[in-house]
């Protein structure tokens, strides 16, 4: 694992860019046919990935296909810079909130007077599968955090890119207006029947105990509807 400031290579080309608070991180793979981005992150903090693209010799218009994780504005604001470029992806529960522009569900608050529509291009379904060469990308439908919550499982090295879906430790993070606490335990449940090496959160560190963070997400979970939603749940802002 190799380190530039915010930009932390995971594994040969896949890189993650650090996101400084409220963004979320992004994730780089660089594909033998394609270039995925994994979460644009809030619009404010574009400057700052466009410079991490910039180290690594790429420009924008190299990405050719952005996966949003889910529908809140702090993981996809920044998708109208690529968008006119690379093809937007969304599982297709995110996408009806992000067309229509839902920003109650989106939060999304981008302070740009002159912002265009966002549109995503590829209305995702689970098991939806993009074949790079080098990895394969597999989406997994895991709603909870939100109804159009994915993660993105990496075949070849057995990664997880789990959005706000499941952080390190198995903190719970904020459930969404869209969400259900019911839907994410069993997200959780159909996560640990995979076998995963390394988890990729939105905010916060990486894991390198994924079976452990799940544990320990599903005990939160249960014990956040035994408390009538009185536990406590991830720092990372409750619109994340």
């Amino acid at each position: 694992m190799s380190e530039n400031n915010q930009i932390t290579e995971l594994h040969p080309n896949i890189f993650w860019f650090n996101g400084e608070d409220p963004s979320s991180h992004s994730y780089l793979i660089r594909g033998d046919y394609k270039n995925v981005l994994i979460d644009s992150g809030v619009d404010r903090n574009f400057s700052k990935l466009q410079e991490c693209l910039l180290t690594l010799r790429l420009k924008v218009s190299d990405i050719d296909i952005v996966i949003n994780t889910h529908e809140h504005f702090d993981h996809l604001g920044a998708n109208r810079y690529f968008q006119d470029y690379a093809l937007i992806a969304a599982h297709r529960f995110a996408a009806t909130k992000i067309t229509v522009e839902d920003r109650y569900v989106t939060m999304y608050k981008s302070g740009d007077l002159n912002e265009p529509p966002l549109r995503v291009h590829l209305w995702l379904e689970n098991r939806f599968r993009f074949d790079l060469g080098n990895y394969s990308l597999e989406v997994v439908h895991t709603p909870g955090h939100t109804s159009g919550s994915i993660c993105i499982y990496e075949f070849t090295r057995k990664l997880l890119f789990t959005g706000d879906t499941l952080f390190a430790g198995g903190t719970l993070s904020y459930i969404g207006e869209s969400g259900s606490v019911g839907d994410y335990i069993n997200s959780i449940s159909l996560l640990e029947t995979r076998k995963i090496n390394e988890l990729y959160p939105g905010h916060g560190g990486i894991s390198l105990s994924p079976e452990e963070d799940m544990k320990n997400a599903i005990m939160n979970a249960k014990a956040l509807l035994k408390n009538d939603g009185q536990v406590e749940v991830t720092s990372f802002r409750e619109v994340s």
